[in-house]
């Protein structure tokens, strides 16, 4: 895990958001990075505000030059062009990806709301849909810099299906090399914050409803904290909060709080953001702050 790291880059100075993270979590794991670029086909001139880069010679310096400025000495750093005009950026992402033998990808997402569901729609879901590598969205800082990254507090929303667990073994490996705590979460809707077929239901039962909830809140409280005892068992820092609310704006809350720098999460890429975070959850918890957010595939099942 993050022995290789793909990082796509188009030139912009807001991609660059990445590099930090994968210069961590390259240094942390003994890893090497690949810096990357597509030659769009009918490329914009600018993208961002900034030059595009139209060409592969303009590509080849570009990344040789980030390589050089943005990673310590002696980290094993190459790029890739993919020069071949491409009319599917995302496409040659995902097929490069395996082909050079990666294992993780890290990438920036441009900006609040809409950007990121472009991101996660076109490429990490596209990526994560192969059922075989993480990838790692991170923002730019408010003023549209290269912010810090951090490990050091890792966030695993959870929703009792065991399939979402798939997180913990890349949590446990973040945790090991970076000595990160872990905060295990589950949020519990509150009465108001239901939706579809529950809300419906809660018109018409309100009793029921309100004690469905309650059990939920203490079902919740003892998976986690099996879950929490199991990783101190093994030497984790962790913890277990069962939180209430609408689960966006919990979240959100949460990680100012407790200062998290990673928010981990499975999905099942195939079918998008599923579960729990069906409603596209996901999406507003990332538009509504600038965490990183680390999708991990979900296999078997």
């Amino acid at each position: 895990m993050f022995r290789h790291i793909l990082v796509p880059l188009d030139g912009s100075g807001l991609a660059e958001a990445a590099l930090p993270a994968a210069a961590l979590l390259a240094e942390e794991f003994h890893g090497r990075v690949t810096l990357f670029h597509v030659v769009e086909r009918n490329a914009p001139r600018k993208i961002h505000g900034q030059p595009h880069i139209s060409n592969d010679v303009e590509a080849e310096a570009y990344l040789e030059g980030v390589a050089r400025r943005a990673f310590p000495e002696g980290m094993k750093v190459e790029w890739h062009v993919h020069a071949a005009k491409a009319d599917n950026v995302a496409e040659s992402i995902v097929e490069h990806a395996a082909e050079l033998n990666h294992d993780a990808i890290v990438m920036c997402s441009h900006g609040l709301g809409g950007a990121l569901h472009l991101i996660l729609g076109s490429i990490a879901e596209k990526v994560i849909s192969k059922g075989e590598l993480p990838v790692l969205v991170v923002r730019p800082d408010r003023h549209g810099g290269v912010p810090e990254f951090s490990c050091k507090r890792l966030l695993l929303p959870l929703d009792g299906d065991p399939d979402h667990e798939q997180s913990l073994p890349v949590s446990k490996e973040l945790a090991k090399k970076c000595g990160s705590v872990l905060h295990l979460a589950i949020v519990v809707p509150g009465f108001r914050n239901l939706s579809g077929e529950r809300a419906v239901s809660s018109r018409f039962l309100p009793g029921t409803t309100s004690k469905m909830l309650e059990i939920s809140v203490r079902h919740a409280d003892e998976y986690l904290q099996r879950l929490r005892l199991d990783l101190q068992a093994l030497g984790f820092e962790a913890s277990a909060h069962v939180l209430r609310g609408d689960p966006a704006a919990v979240i959100n809350d949460f990680v100012g709080r407790f200062g998290i720098g990673l928010i981990v999460m499975a999905t099942h890429g195939k079918s998008g953001i599923d579960a729990f975070w069906a409603g596209s959850v996901a999406h507003r918890v990332s538009s509504r702050n600038r965490t990183p957010l680390l999708l991990i595939p979900v296999t078997g099942g």
